[in-house]
């Protein structure tokens, strides 16, 4: 979540801090808003397009702020499919729990107690275990390079330092950049703003370093110099085809996603980047500023590399159009089945396969099969049937852990199964 700042705030750094949580506050409830000037960046003219297969090697996320906690929520939820990490100025797994306070007052600032890295190490276990996110063995050994700017009074220092201990006790290597006076925002060579600012568009430039090729290079291993000019397309596409329901808006996403695609990765292998923009920086608000001045392009083009650029928009109890990372749309905000997650998922999966061979078969009639019925019962009647488990005197659906309220013979619920030993609510 990105800064409110307050220029006539000058008498002292914890004053200028509070006001500025307080402000924030106000502005997620939608009781203030900010006027932020529109960035046409000379980006490549997008193309109306749909995400086509390619021949994808391997699969990386980054981003900033609500983008990079929803880029580590995505890292761990499915780390059986992305391969590494790069997050500019966010904190460890579910630290907002499922509150918009614990967000402001522990996850962005520390006036708060906060979840302990060790605590939620614990809670992604135990999460693996119900199958609700992949096993977090898998994060051992990932490439994960994370940012934090001595400027930035948005995402406390204690907060990024949490999440580097999060991946740090689950083996992945780190490489933490945590010295840069940077103010809050992605850092490009080619950012419009100076490196301590924090305003829109919220890409900065810190005189000559290039933390998008630290980046790039650790989760790579090298990385070739940037290209001087752009050669590849910007595919603009429809992201109700990924959303889960086919409404983006429902899910707080905007009708238009990008992605960047070089030309030697229509025809050969590549590699695929996830990048998520923070609040009051996506598409609808700021038009191709990330896109143009992120500098990931230039790199994708030297470097065999597509880059994704899913949007997010506002609705109802996200006004900044932030990444669902404390749950103002689904209480399943970091979960494998959260909508957002889902539907970046979904697009991920229909740019990958490209590189298999083409069968010579002929091909098998398929069928959509229906949604399995819904079981409506007591929730005593679902735990006593195996659909569901009780805990701290509240229901949770088998394999999901959706809450479904109180355990009683009075309280009643409906799920379905959708897979073994796994239930929904309907």
């Amino acid at each position: 979540m990105d800064s409110i700042t307050c220029p006539a705030c000058n008498d002292g750094g914890e004053h200028m801090r509070m006001r500025n949580v307080l402000l924030a506050l106000a502005a997620a409830t939608g009781l203030a808003a900010t006027s932020l000037s529109m960035s046409m960046a000379a980006a490549p003219t997008p193309q109306p397009g749909s995400l086509d297969k390619y021949d994808i090697t391997g699969t990386y996320v980054s981003g900033l702020s609500s983008g990079g906690y929803m880029a580590n929520q995505l890292h761990v939820a499915y780390s059986g499919l992305f391969q590494g990490a790069g997050i500019f100025s966010a904190g460890a797994y579910d630290c907002a729990q499922n509150s918009v306070n614990t967000a402001l007052y522990a996850c962005m600032d520390t006036f708060q107690k906060r979840k302990t890295p060790a605590e939620l190490e614990q809670l992604t276990r135990s999460r693996a275990a119900a199958g609700t996110v992949d096993p977090p063995q898998n994060l051992s050994g990932d490439p994960v390079w994370l940012f934090h700017g001595s400027a930035d009074d948005t995402v406390d220092r204690a907060v990024n330092d949490d999440l580097a201990t999060y991946y740090r006790d689950f083996g992945a290597r780190v490489v933490y950049n945590n010295t840069t006076a940077a103010g809050h925002a992605w850092i490009s060579p080619i950012g419009p703003n100076s490196c301590g600012s924090t305003s829109s568009p919220y890409v900065n430039k810190c005189g000559t370093t290039d933390p998008v090729k630290e980046m790039l290079g650790h989760l790579f291993g090298q990385v070739n110099a940037a290209a001087s000019t752009l050669t590849g397309k910007l595919v603009q596409f429809d992201q109700s085809r990924h959303v889960p329901g086919g409404n983006p808006a429902s899910v707080s996403m905007g009708r238009e996603g990008f992605a960047y695609v070089p030309q030697a990765c229509e025809t050969g292998p590549c590699k695929l980047m996830v990048t998520l923009h923070g609040c009051y920086q996506y598409y609808g608000l700021v038009g191709n500023a990330l896109m143009d001045k992120g500098y990931l392009n230039e790199y994708a083009d030297t470097n065999n590399m597509i880059v994704l650029y899913p949007q997010a928009t506002t609705m109802t109890g996200n006004p900044r159009g932030c990444w669902d990372w404390w749950g103002y749309q689904s209480a399943q905000y970091p979960l494998k089945t959260g909508p957002q997650m889902t539907a970046v998922v979904n697009m991920v999966k229909a740019m990958a396969g490209g590189g298999q061979p083409t069968s010579t078969t002929a091909p098998t009639t398929t069928t959509t099969q229906p949604l399995p019925e819904c079981v409506t019962a007591s929730n005593y009647a679902h735990t006593t049937a195996g659909r569901a488990y009780a805990a701290a005197g509240l229901t949770y659906a088998m394999g999901s852990s959706q809450s479904l309220g109180l355990w009683n013979t009075y309280t009643t619920s409906s799920i379905r199964q959708t897979s073994p030993n796994y239930w929904v609510k309907c």
